[in-house]
């Protein structure tokens, strides 16, 4: 059986640290049991914020590569706040997006 970390690697996928806030915020709380993650959005190769509404000014390639590197930020973010072990995340119970 893979860990996580393995099946990143195989995917040449590399976690990011964690992001330093662009505002008065934290990028991750602890409580119980419980990880809160706040203040992400999506950055091209280039740290560029990825911008535009997919179907008028971004294609479906680049929404699914906004997509993927939003999702990429985030799990470096959950790994930071779990101590670094993806394996110990049991259950995603609320994702909302703008």
């Amino acid at each position: 059986m893979s860990t996580i970390a393995a099946r990143l690697q195989s995917l040449g996928i590399t976690l990011p640290p964690l992001s330093v806030p662009a505002a008065a915020y934290v990028p991750f709380v602890r409580t119980g049991n419980l990880v809160f993650i706040s203040g992400h959005i999506a950055k091209q190769e280039d740290g560029q914020p990825w911008v535009g509404q997919l179907g008028l000014t971004m294609t479906t390639v680049e929404g699914q590569a906004a997509a993927r590197a939003i999702a990429i930020d985030l799990m470096g973010t959950l790994a930071a706040a779990v101590g670094g072990d993806l394996g110990r995340v049991r259950r995603i119970v609320k994702v909302m997006s703008l």
